[in-house]
């Protein structure tokens, strides 16, 4: 009770600043953006936003907003190339997720999230508890649109992911800071870098696997996140195209059974399950009996990707390039 008592006197105290600080309103404002079935609401160009996830803070700084960041948090990978002086100048509030008491310490007037594990039930804090405080708070379409989070894991997809809701999410945050020109030049770029990663490309009939973390009980990509938009880009197939489930954990048995010819390696630094570094799968798989003799580890048909590029951000452009250059240098495009 006391703990709580603190808090709602912090959180008042947050509140109350906002108020008496808020500038006149700007030119243009207030803005709404529909989010997820949420009106997102702002009066003003957010001046103290605070990231939850690194794939909405890769966005905010690919934006050149990094002077209006009051914190960021969730990372699995060092940040963008191109990034690291801008990244620098903001300060990390925690490498994974952070509390809700740390998050109002950085008295934030916009916060953003990629995941709805991370604004949500057990996660930081939902939307309305944000909404309380006068704090606006942004998640990303792609981890909503088309996607059921209501059950355990991290989620189902009805409908496939596309780029598109990549797309939007840039739009959306560009809007809510007035950067709009900006927003449309990072999109036009990330459109034209898919283009020239498969211009010709066809690799129908190959198949290729996606392990993103845990040597124990691995999570998969299924047919429909971020890595169905790289399989799609290039033309090849899944070979757990059979599940909407977004990262589904299945036993070694069943990923030697399918056996497919490249394996995609998520290369992590964080530190929260087994085998997060490329280096670490690819010991196990040429070490583990159950997988040293599928035809990817035999021939070493490995792709290394970022966890971040496995995911639905501005760096799924990125996956699509590595996988449309190793299917190329394996021979496997027709």
């Amino acid at each position: 009770m006391l703990s709580g008592a603190l808090l709602a006197s912090g959180c008042g105290a947050g509140a109350a600043h906002h108020d008496a600080a808020a500038p006149a309103a700007a030119s243009g404002y207030p803005r709404t953006v529909d989010d997820c079935g949420h009106e997102v609401k702002v009066t003003s160009p957010p001046r103290r936003a605070v990231s939850l996830n690194q794939g909405t803070t890769e966005i905010l700084l690919s934006l050149g907003l990094a002077d209006r960041m009051a914190g960021t948090a969730t990372w699995t990978d060092p940040v963008m190339k191109g990034l690291e002086k801008a990244n620098a100048g903001v300060p990390r509030l925690a490498d994974d997720m952070p509390s809700f008491e740390t998050v109002l310490d950085a008295d934030p007037d916009f916060v953003a999230a990629s995941f709805a594990s991370t604004l949500g039930p057990g996660g930081v804090a939902t939307r309305e508890r944000f909404a309380q405080l006068g704090v606006p708070a942004y998640l990303s379409p792609s981890d909503c649109a088309g996607k059921d989070n209501s059950g355990d894991g991290d989620g189902v997809r009805d409908e496939p992911l596309t780029m598109d809701a990549v797309y939007t999410e840039v739009r959306d945050l560009a809007r809510i800071f007035d950067v709009e020109q900006r927003g449309e030049k990072l999109v036009a770029g990330l459109k034209a870098r898919i283009d020239s990663a498969t211009k010709g490309i066809d690799a129908s009939g190959v198949t290729v696997m996606y392990w993103f973390a845990n040597s124990t009980s691995p999570y998969l990509a299924g047919c429909c996140g971020a890595p169905g938009v790289m399989t799609r880009a290039v033309g090849a197939e899944n070979v757990m195209d059979d599940t909407r489930q977004e990262w589904p954990q299945v036993g070694w048995e069943t990923v030697a059974d399918r056996d497919p010819d490249v394996l995609v390696l998520g290369d992590l630094t964080r530190r929260s399950q087994t085998a997060e570094t490329a280096a670490k799968k690819i010991e196990f798989l040429e070490s583990d009996p159950v997988t040293r003799n599928m035809t990817a580890v035999r021939k070493k048909r490995y792709v290394l990707l970022s966890g971040q590029a496995m995911n639905p951000t501005v760096r799924t452009v990125e996956g699509v390039e590595k996988l449309a250059a190793a299917l190329r240098a394996y021979g496997l495009t027709k």
